[in-house]
């Protein structure tokens, strides 16, 4: 029996990227695969793809794939000593260079940066470990105090905490991996630097419909407008690792809590990313902190937890999957979760799909159904029935292997890919089938969802409730 609900996301890397290595993760637990576009050569991601897809076949099992793009990198130039040694206190210019000139200047190649700033704006630099103030901003004459003291050498990231800079969220190097992620068939792209909806809308545009969208929130300005983004994207990423940079570390788990309602509201998955088993890149073992907030993530209701380093460059990839593994089951297994609770919106617009998943997820509770099926021809069924979060692991039977990819990511739901049904017997049986398959006992109630005509787009209006292996009228 399917005995997990939330779903693993690993990131793969120089640890992960051998064919039996990928195939280690997946049996240990792994749903959805991720590549990491600021990293490796279209050539050797295009042979993970391979792999990811031939474990696909050799399973039967659809498998997604998400592509995640680098964004605009705002990074300092480079010192004539290979770095800077901050003086606490010390003033220094910004200047529009590559290359500073003296030991008093930072260079930072980047006018759309240098000409928003403004006195009073705080400057993070290499990912918050340093801190500058604008004390003077005028035309070509910006001077900074430095905070904190400290070695700032080339090539740092910056960040401007509480700014919309004026920049798109795809450089030129995002659109070239966007159209090799894209040739390659992975079923999502994952769009980092975004500050506004109009971001999304501009992605979407290039995307044509060919791979869903993963907003990854990891500005303020993002979280300012979140309803705006989540309603545009097909999924959302708490990237916590940016946006502990911009935001202060008390608010970075309240700005969780609300991104995974507001998605579970909305319906649409939610990610929680960054630093989860962090230091199992190089232990064989999590933090008992650690594994606290992977709990948290999946009690607050996360469709899916991310490793990143772990699996990417760390030491014991599967071994990190197999523990986040156990932890979500462990979460699961409590009654309290409010990964179960049924998020209720009084302004949505229910449909009668909408009314026939709710029914179900009822119905699972109160006769203890081990199983819902869903017959689907576009996904939306498994989609509505993860947000109303039964208490019963959901297969989603499609005949479309795309639509099952996409389903990959969703809580609760597994995807197999099976031929259309035909009539009600057939329906009853392949669902008697589904059910054994991933471990069903015959005599279990299991429930079964379907549109009717069959094989129709957009139809949810047929709910059986039905026994495992016994006769069917």
């Amino acid at each position: 029996m399917i005995k997990r609900l939330c779903k693993i996301v690993a990131t793969i890397g120089p640890a992960s990227a051998s064919p039996s290595m990928l195939r280690l993760l997946r049996d240990a637990g792994v749903d959805v695969f991720r590549l990491n576009m600021s990293h490796g050569e279209h050539d050797k991601l295009a042979k993970v793809v391979a792999a990811i897809r031939e474990i696909e076949r050799e399973t039967d099992t659809p498998i997604a794939i998400f592509a995640d793009l680098q964004g605009p990198k705002i990074r300092t130039g480079q010192f004539p000593e290979g770095a800077l040694q901050l003086r606490y206190g010390g003033e220094y210019r910004l200047e529009n260079t590559y290359m500073a000139s003296d030991d008093e200047t930072i260079p930072i190649p980047h006018p759309e940066l240098l000409n928003v700033l403004e006195k009073g704006d705080i400057l993070k630099l290499d990912d918050g470990k340093l801190q500058v103030t604008v004390t003077e901003a005028s035309a070509g004459d910006i001077k900074v105090r430095a905070d904190t003291p400290g070695a700032l050498s080339d090539r740092k990231g910056i960040n401007l905490p509480g700014r919309r800079l004026p920049i798109s969220a795809l450089t030129d190097k995002d659109r070239t991996d966007l159209d090799f992620a894209l040739d390659q068939g992975v079923d999502y792209i994952a769009l980092s630097f975004v500050q506004q909806a109009d971001d999304v809308k501009e992605a979407a545009d290039l995307i044509e419909g060919r791979a869903g969208i993963i907003a990854k929130i990891e500005k303020p300005s993002a979280v300012d407008c979140l309803d705006e983004i989540i309603a545009l994207a097909d999924a959302i990423m708490v990237a916590r690792g940016d946006l502990g940079v911009e935001c202060a570390p008390e608010d970075v788990p309240l700005i969780q809590r609300r991104i995974i309602k507001a998605c579970r509201n909305a319906g649409k998955p939610v990610i929680v990313a960054t630093h989860m088993l962090e230091s199992m890149v190089d232990s064989i073992a999590p933090t008992r902190a650690e594994a606290s907030d992977v709990s948290t993530a999946v009690y607050q209701g996360a469709d899916a937890v991310m490793l990143s380093a772990e699996t990417a460059i760390g030491r014991h990839p599967p071994t990190a999957v197999a523990i986040m593994d156990r932890i979500i089951v462990a979460t699961e297994r409590d009654e309290t979760s409010q990964g179960y609770d049924r998020i209720s919106d009084d302004d949505h617009d229910y449909t009668t799909a909408d009314a026939m998943t709710a029914s179900a997820r009822r119905i699972a509770e109160v006769l203890d159904c081990k199983l819902a099926i869903a017959y689907t021809k576009t996904g939306s069924t498994a989609r509505r029935l993860s947000r109303d979060r039964p208490r019963a692991p959901i297969i989603a039977a499609t005949p479309d292997r795309r639509v099952a990819r996409n389903l990959s990511l969703y809580w609760g739901v597994r995807p197999v890919v099976t031929d259309d049904i035909a009539h009600f017997h057939e329906m009853i049986e392949k669902a008697d089938s589904l059910a054994q398959a991933h471990g069903g006992v015959e005599g279990e109630r299991i429930i079964i969802l379907a549109g009717y005509p069959f094989g129709r787009r957009g139809k949810t209006n047929t709910l059986k409730i039905s026994r495992i292996g016994m006769p069917k009228d």
